[in-house]
């Protein structure tokens, strides 16, 4: 049995231990509150892009009747030989099973598809680490530019694996989320589609709804089946035990639960839209569908990512926050065990001590 020095220096190790957890849970509830914010702020936009798809959509023919082909290749499916798996993940860790439980996502979705060829885009170092030990590399060649459009980057070689991680030129995207570098990922992503190198894209991601109210889905944003509608491949919701032990962090950390304020903004932009999208007029529109078509979908695409990743942030840092928040509550439990051994060690010390005293002044 560990005397009462060592306890006592366990016990202060604990408390540091205690202090780094509960500023790192503070801290995470402070960036969890703007993250929210920010994921609050940018579903008008979404639901008014939708607005416009599907009214343009309702107005014009997605079929040209003359040729009889698309109006623009995102429209168009095809057999999903080649797909492209977008996991975004955190860039830190201490949030407990929070990238653990994407990357199983993502391993789950490649093991239901043996037989396609995918090519991962790992979003956020966590998962980009854990990926790159199970899958290989991609092969890339040396390309120059081809036009001003041309981006002048290597350009994938023969396929070697089935599987295959790309090498990611978005490495620090979610520290600082801006819609021009996401915009970029989505014209990437887009050139591949059109150019039919890959058949589908899905995502995978954690989608934040609120505090307590987060699940894990894997969606499909490419081929574009029907605006607005979620193609969710799986899906995985938090736990009862989950949400509460979410809620109590939150509690603590003075993050309210109650988002009232924002779902009622939310309703109102989603109604504005509905009647924007369903009402009953003659647009006349300048430009020809195809155009139409070619302007908004990209656009349309790069803000599922937008909304994806921001809500992803959100999640993280409210994992972040449960996970600290339950390792200062370890901490404190530790210190309570630790110091109640350490009072019985001292006081079985003090026993053994009088003993001696009392059976020496016997003897004498």
């Amino acid at each position: 049995m560990a005397n009462v020095l060592d306890l006592r220096r366990r016990i202060r190790s604990i408390k540091n231990t205690r202090q780094i957890t509960k500023a790192m849970k503070m801290v995470a509830a402070a960036r969890l509150r703007r993250a929210q914010e920010r994921a609050f702020a940018s579903r008008p936009y979404v639901t008014m892009m939708v607005s416009v798809l599907q009214s343009l959509k309702r107005r014009t023919e997605i079929y040209d009747p003359e040729t009889g082909e698309v109006r623009h290749p995102l429209l168009l499916t095809r057999p999903e030989k080649n797909v492209l798996l977008v996991v975004i993940s955190g860039e830190g860790g201490f949030a407990g099973a929070f990238n653990a439980n994407i990357v199983k996502a993502a391993t789950n979705f490649i093991a239901s598809h043996k037989d396609q060829q995918i090519d991962i885009e790992a979003i956020g170092r966590k998962g980009r680490d854990i990926l790159r030990r199970r899958y290989p590399a991609a092969q890339y060649i040396e390309a120059q530019k081809q036009d001003e459009h041309d981006t002048g980057r290597p350009r994938r070689g023969e396929r070697a694996n089935t599987i295959e991680l790309l090498d990611s030129h978005y490495r620090n995207i979610l520290h600082k989320i801006t819609f021009d570098e996401i915009r970029e990922l989505g014209r990437e992503i887009i050139a591949l589609y059109t150019n039919e190198q890959i058949d589908a894209v899905y995502l995978v991601y954690n989608e934040f709804k609120s505090v307590i109210q987060q699940r894990l889905v894997v969606e499909r944003i490419l081929p574009i089946i029907e605006i607005g509608k979620q193609e969710i491949a799986a899906a995985e919701e938090m736990t009862l035990e989950q949400r509460e032990r979410a809620a109590e962090a939150a509690l603590s950390a003075g993050v309210s639960l109650d988002s009232a304020e924002a779902e009622a903004a939310a309703k109102q932009a989603e109604e504005e839209a509905r009647r924007f999208g369903t009402a009953e007029v003659d647009y006349i529109y300048e430009q020809p569908p195809h155009e139409l078509f070619k302007a908004i979908l990209p656009r349309y695409v790069g803000t599922l990512l937008y909304h994806a990743m921001v809500e992803s942030v959100a999640a993280e840092f409210a994992a972040r926050m449960t996970a600290m928040d339950s390792a200062t509550n370890n901490a404190s439990d530790l210190i309570d065990h630790y110091t109640l051994l350490m009072n019985r060690v001292r006081q079985a010390a003090i026993t053994k001590e009088l003993i001696e005293i009392v059976s020496g002044a016997a003897a004498l």
